[in-house]
């Protein structure tokens, strides 16, 4: 079963009272999920091309402690 039936079927048996729940969520799951401009495929290139030829450095922290 793949995770988009499984998600429909868990879905199913969501009962009526907690559905607005489901959809407040799914909203901001979705939301964005545009296509990205022009600006943002320049940095996902300049990031590969970092990445590609050694330059790329850590963030300067630590996001999990």
């Amino acid at each position: 079963m793949s995770d988009r039936e499984r998600a429909m079927q868990l879905l199913d048996a969501v009962p009526d009272y907690k559905i607005g729940y489901v959809v407040a969520y799914l909203q901001g799951v979705t939301a964005g999920e545009g296509e990205p401009n022009a600006e943002t495929i320049a940095a996902f290139a300049e990031g590969d091309k970092m990445l590609a030829n050694g330059t790329a450095k850590a963030a300067p922290y630590n996001i999990y402690q």
